[in-house]
């Protein structure tokens, strides 16, 4: 954790992609039980920031740590994507392998164990007869609780998630926002990029605010 005890701390953090700046001096603070609401436009730099903080984007100018770890080394960076829960637009599931297959791989690759997999299913709802299903052939919703399930397994200290409740119906949107809450009872952090202002409010602590590479503290909710 950082020295502060901040589980995020971003100062003036400057991240490139594709040589575009899309964080051009994001400055923010994370503590343990927070579930955060990151806002803004499309292409404000939101997705760009989640990746910082799962040490898949390096930081080019400024500072960060996440739970500790440098995000301007590449050490640091491999570390921190141990302990991180990253949910994003596009899912890591391999086509060919089942539900189950899926989250066994993916959790197991992150040391997680079999009875997590297990309980992840479950909470998901994709026991019994969906586990045995190829993901090429799941709907959209049941996709996404698959990935779901897969950061649910690996009991992340950091969940990053991206649009998280897209494709999943008005049960599993349900079903997500508990788990975040949960996860924050537990101890964990959770930052939420999301346009649904209505429905999430309530589960989240508090906002921030993304627009042209940089981010601002909102109004809470």
């Amino acid at each position: 954790m950082t020295s502060d005890g901040a589980v995020v701390q971003l100062t003036d953090a400057v991240a490139l992609v594709g040589g575009f700046p899309a964080l051009a001096g994001a400055t923010l603070t994370l503590q343990s039980r927070e579930v955060v609401g990151l806002r803004g436009p499309n292409g404000a730099g939101k997705s760009t920031l989640l990746r910082l903080c799962a040490g898949l984007v390096a930081l080019r100018r400024g500072s960060g740590e996440v739970l500790g770890c440098d995000l301007a080394t590449r050490g640091g960076r491999r570390a921190v994507r141990r302990s991180v829960g990253l949910l994003g637009h596009e899912t890591s599931l391999y086509d060919d392998l089942t539900v189950a297959e899926n989250i066994r791989f993916w959790s197991g690759a992150h040391r997680a164990d079999d009875d997590d997999a297990g309980a992840a299913m479950d909470h998901l709802g994709l026991s019994g007869r969906l586990a045995d299903v190829p993901v090429a052939g799941l709907s959209a919703g049941q996709r996404r609780r698959t990935a779901i399930a897969v950061v649910v397994a690996r009991r992340p200290r950091l969940w990053l998630l991206d649009e998280p409740h897209a494709g999943l119906d008005s049960s599993g949107r349900d079903l997500l926002d508990r788990l975040m809450l949960d996860a924050a009872a537990s101890g964990a952090t959770v930052l939420v990029a999301t346009h649904d202002r209505g429905r999430i409010d309530d589960v989240l602590t508090r906002c921030v605010e993304v627009e042209g590479g940089m981010v601002r503290e909102s109004v809470d909710g």
